[in-house]
Parts: structure tokens; C-alpha cells; sequence
């Protein structure tokens, strides 16, 4: 098995011992966009002297910045059931837990997509708890269909990420026909005695069969996949390891590693207790990892949820966050329920609630480019091809053309007239910074036939 404890504990006692002169040689390879190997992270990983942190978040800074640029790309979760077999601690679906569950009729799917749809979503993240006699497979495959049929006026969800339980080759291989985006799977701690103590019965429990669900994915032909842990359950910095591990091993076999890496803390849900979870992960720390992550892997996309606060979600922007949600809700039926202002039973606590339209307002103030692309999977930049153009610098001719010319489907479509000039501003700004001509010129043709009526020009 690829992930060794033995191994991971010794590197983390090696790497406190590690000297000023190795550090900053450590960071120079990062700041030469090179990323790190497991011992170099790990030293990075237990720094406390300010200069060295300060030199890390200025880093992180450099490569978000070079390699992403100032787009951010949004999304929503869509939480269609809450059923579910397993007894995680940590989780409010808990099948030991009593209360009324539910999963969302093709009707009630619809109307929860029409109102993502009114607030300005194209990329969508699937959730549903493991439940193979009331969520099984098919189930899930008739709600992507569902979802890819729907086209409200100008609104449409263009690409559904998938998050749903470990499972066979074969299921898979259906997922991929069904045209998904990025199969996106939380080992939730890769440190075993501890997932065993918080997976207390189900089929999760099976720590190697829920490690090695990507490698599944990736025979089943998903070459796009997203790993993440729950920070909080266990040493956060045996976590970190643990996935950069876990990346290179997929990089080894299929070639390719994560396209993205979540970052969830634990937060409050129904049914548990955070003072039950010993290794909760402060602030500062967390600001330390995300930025040592990036550092560690400059190429693969990060994203932040609304688990962290306005404040957090704010600065992480800055350190290596390239995707966040806006307007969540964490219940199945919540965009419906909270339209109706019902009361509502999330999977667990939002901590930055405020509307998508704030968000994405604050983004634009903070000279961000709020991206609704969906571009690469449609035209087949996934796995290892999407890994060549991000590491040869590339990408940004496509990601900055495509979020600028839907910035600006966005702001005509849903903007006010004072939202409307910001984006062209920005749309001004940022044109000059496509640095292939030709590129620059096709997506200023495309910003002028959208303003004219045109709808979702890509490149």
C-alpha cells in the first residue's frame, strides 16, 4: 500500500530537525515552480520561525498568481440525498442519527437547478450520501442526465463534478459516459487507526478500498479526479503528506495527479461534537498548509468551500485558492427550502453565507475574475493533456480568455448597469495580460459577438 504511517511519522520527526540553510534552499526550488518532494514538504510543513513563513505565503502568492492569474472559478454544491449506510463520526448523515430523509424527485432536481441557474451557476458539484438501495448508481446517472436537459432562458449547468461514494470500475466507466467533470472523492484522513476509530461500520470503513477508489476511476476512464482530506481528524501535517503521497502514486500509474485538492475543516453538524476531535486545526495553521500545498504541487487546482468564513475564504485567495462556492446550501432541496424560507438541517455549518451576487461582487472589487468556464471538458483538455498545458504555462491562453468572455455573458445577462461597466473594466484590464496575440484578438471577437446576443463562445 502506498500510504505508509511508519514512513510519514519518521519524515515529520526527521524534518523538525532540518536547518535554516535547507529551508531556504527548499524554497528556492519552489520559487523556481519546480514543487516538492515529500521530505522538503514536510520541513516546510513544521516551520514556525517568521522568516521562513513569511517567505512561504510570498511564494504561494507568486505561483497563484503566475500560473492562475487573477481568475477565480466559481461553483455551487447540489446536495440530491441524504440516505446513507455509514456511521462516520464526524458526519451529520450518520445512519445512526434520527431524523426525516429524503432524496430529490427528477421534478424537485429541476427546481433546485433553475434556481442555481438564476444565480448565475454553470458548474455544479454533485453530493449524495452511500446508500446503494436508495441512491443507487442509476439514480445518480438519471439526475446528471436531469440536470444536463435543463436550460433555463440563458441559464444552464454546463459541468457536473461528482461526489459520491468509492465504488467499481464498471460504475465508473458510467459515470464517465455520462459526461461528469471531475470525480471528486475525500479520503478524509489517510492516517488509518484514526480512520478506523471515526468510521465506526459500513462499507467506508474499508480504508484501502476507499484510498484506492481513484485508481479504479482512472481504469473506469475518469482522468480527471479530486482528492481532499477533513482537516481535524487527524495530524494535520501527516494529512498533507498523505495526499501529496497519494498524488504521486496516480502520477506514477496513470500518469496524472489530482486536478484539484480540497481543503475542508471540521465544522459543527448535527450529531457530533467538535470537542471530540483533538487535533482541530487552528487559523494560522491552516493558512500555513494551504500555502505549503501550494508550493508543493504549483499545477493542481485548490478549492475552498463555504465551510471557511468571508475573512478566511478572502485571504486564501491570495495564497493559492483557485476555485471557491458561492451561495451554498449543504441539504438536499436547500435552494428550494431556503427560496421559501424554510427551516433547514444542512450536512453541516456554512460560515460565509453570504449571497453568490456579494461574492462575486467582492471578487470584481478585489480586481478578481470570476470564471463560470467550463471549457476544458468540452473541449477534451482533461487528465495528463490539461497537466502539460498548466505545466508548460499555456493554460492561461485558454483560462483567461474563457473567464473573461464569460464574465462578461455573466454581467450582460445578470448585471445592473453599474456591475455591467466593472466587468468591462476589468475585461479591458485583463485582455492585454493574454499575452498570444492571436489568442487576445479570437477572444475579443468573442467578447463583441456575446455583446451582440451570442451565447457561450469558448476556446
Amino acid at each position: 500500500m502506498f500510504i505508509n504511517q511508519t514512513y510519514i511519522e519518521g519524515l515529520l520527526e526527521e524534518a523538525r530537525h532540518t536547518d535554516d540553510k535547507t529551508i531556504s534552499a527548499y524554497l528556492d526550488k519552489a520559487e523556481r515552480f519546480e514543487g516538492l518532494r515529500h521530505q522538503e514538504i514536510a520541513a516546510l510543513l513544521v516551520q514556525d520561525k517568521p522568516a521562513h513563513l513569511a517567505r512561504i505565503f510570498e511564494i504561494a502568492g507568486k505561483i497563484k498568481q503566475r500560473i492562475y492569474g487573477n481568475r477565480i472559478v466559481l461553483f455551487a454544491p447540489l446536495y440530491v440525498s441524504d440516505y446513507c449506510v455509514n456511521r462516520c463520526a464526524y458526519c451529520s448523515y450518520n445512519c445512526g442519527h434520527s431524523f426525516s430523509r429524503r432524496k430529490l424527485t427528477m421534478e424537485e432536481i429541476r427546481e433546485e437547478v433553475r434556481i442555481l441557474e438564476t444565480m448565475w451557476h454553470k458548474r455544479i458539484a454533485l453530493e449524495a450520501g452511500e446508500h446503494p438501495g436508495e441512491c443507487p448508481l442509476d439514480y445518480i446517472l438519471e439526475c446528471i442526465h436531469t440536470i444536463y436537459a435543463m436550460k433555463s432562458e440563458n441559464g444552464e449547468i454546463r459541468r457536473i463534478n461528482v461526489n459520491i461514494a468509492a465504488t467499481t470500475v464498471a460504475e465508473y466507466r458510467k459515470l464517465k459516459e455520462a459526461s461528469i467533470g471531475t470525480y471528486i472523492l475525500f479520503q478524509e484522513t489517510y492516517h488509518q487507526p484514526t480512520y478506523e476509530k471515526v468510521h465506526h461500520a459500513g462499507p467506508k470503513r474499508d480504508f484501502v478500498y476507499h484510498l484506492t477508489a481513484f485508481d479504479r476511476a482512472q481504469e473506469g476512464g475518469i482522468d480527471d479526479v479530486g482528492g481532499g482530506v477533513l482537516f481535524g481528524l487527524a495530524d494535520p501535517y501527516f494529512e498533507v503528506l498523505g495526499l501529496m503521497i497519494h498524488n504521486e502514486h496516480l502520477e506514477s500509474r496513470f500518469g496524472v495527479g489530482f486536478h484539484t485538492i480540497s481543503v475542508p475543516r471540521l465544522c459543527p453538524a448535527a450529531g457530533m461534537r467538535l470537542e471530540d476531535f483533538p487535533h482541530l486545526v487552528d487559523d494560522a495553521t491552516f493558512t500555513k498548509l494551504v500555502a505549503v500545498i501550494r508550493l508543493a504541487v504549483p499545477f493542481t487546482g485548490m478549492i475552498l468551500s463555504t465551510r471557511e468564513n468571508h475573512e478566511m475564504r478572502k485571504k486564501l485567495l491570495r495564497l493559492g485558492i483557485s476555485q471557491i462556492s458561492a451561495g451554498s446550501s449543504t441539504e438536499v432541496g436547500g435552494y428550494g427550502k431556503r427560496k421559501r424560507h424554510e427551516e433547514v438541517n444542512p450536512q453541516f455549518v456554512v460560515n460565509d453565507d453570504r449571497n453568490a451576487l456579494a461574492i462575486i461582487s467582492e471578487l470584481m472589487d478585489d480586481e478578481f475574475i470570476p470564471s463560470f468556464c467550463t471549457a476544458c471538458y468540452r473541449k477534451g483538455r482533461t487528465g495528463d493533456r490539461f497537466m502539460r498545458l498548466a505545466k508548460s504555462a499555456q493554460i492561461k491562453n485558454v483560462c483567461l480568455p474563457n473567464a473573461l468572455t464569460t464574465l462578461c455573458e455573466f454581467a450582460l445577462d445578470y448585471g445592473d448597469p453599474a456591475f455591467k461597466e466593472k466587468a468591462a473594466q476589468a475585461i479591458r484590464r485583463e485582455l492585454p495580460e493574454i499575452t498570444n496575440p492571436k489568442v487576445r484578438v479570437l477572444t475579443e471577437q468573442n467578447v463583441e459577438n456575446i455583446r451582440q446576443g451570442g451565447r457561450d463562445f469558448f476556446i
